[in-house]
């Protein structure tokens, strides 16, 4: 038997667990839209039909400099919050699953044990963090020239421009993927997703979930020693021979 579907959005009311906290949440839609403001307004200076047709050429300038600088500020921000950590700890590791993941055709299905981020998400983490990193640093060249050599200028255009272009695809694709995936699009609005999603995507994480939720509590003044603790009470010494 199906769920009963919510009457206001129509959807199924599956359960439900928690993905994403709303610092967590934060940091991604903050780093997104800085992204976004980066990108849209550097095709703005590179296409000269946009700038006639725009104008107001150095606001466009600041603008695109100054969201530059700030894309580090939410990540930095995020290491405030212990959940957010933990998640850069997990994106952090590859393990043999994410390998296996990479070349396998139904890696989707559920088959392989994927914690709570995979592989692809993995690499995408990775490569956005250290994009950030070079678009600062030669960013940082290009808006105060001066202080740097020609052949560093010359190079920091390059790279700077070029890496737009690979950030503008990857923007791309995960984007698309995202909206492929609603659950996964939902939970970064509201922070869960629902439980027979999870298990098909992220065995993983959700067997480490219910691990932990399962582990009981150890109650209070209970002995630290579980061997001594386990073994039964010794009865009651009998009373000295008669006499």
């Amino acid at each position: 038997m199906l769920p009963p579907r919510d009457a206001a959005s129509g959807r199924r009311l599956y359960p439900m667990i928690a993905r994403f906290t709303g610092g967590e949440r934060w940091v991604h839609w903050a780093t997104a839209a800085l992204l976004g403001v980066c990108l849209l307004t550097a095709v703005v200076l590179y296409v000269g039909q946009l700038q006639v047709l725009i104008g107001r050429r150095r606001v466009i300038e600041l603008v695109h400099v100054y969201s530059g600088f700030g894309l580090p500020v939410p990540m930095l921000l995020g290491w405030l919050s212990r959940a957010f950590r933990q998640d850069l700890r997990r994106l952090n590791r590859f393990s043999p699953q994410d390998w296996q993941w990479l070349r396998s055709r139904d890696r989707r299905s559920g088959r392989i044990v994927v914690g709570k981020f995979n592989a692809g998400q993995k690499l995408n983490g990775a490569f956005t963090a250290g994009s950030i990193l070079v678009m600062l640093g030669s960013g940082v060249m290009l808006f105060w020239p001066n202080q740097w050599p020609l052949s560093l200028r010359i190079g920091a255009t390059f790279v700077h421009d070029w890496l737009a272009l690979a950030i503008l695809a990857v923007v791309l694709g995960h984007t698309w993927y995202a909206v492929r995936d609603p659950e996964a699009l939902h939970s970064m609005r509201t922070g869960q997703v629902p439980r027979w999603w999870a298990a098909r995507n992220h065995p993983g994480w959700l067997a480490e979930l219910d691990g932990a939720a399962a582990e009981p509590a150890e109650p209070a003044g209970a002995p630290s020693d579980p061997v001594n603790a386990a073994r039964p009470a010794d009865s009651a010494p009998e009373s000295g021979g008669g006499g």
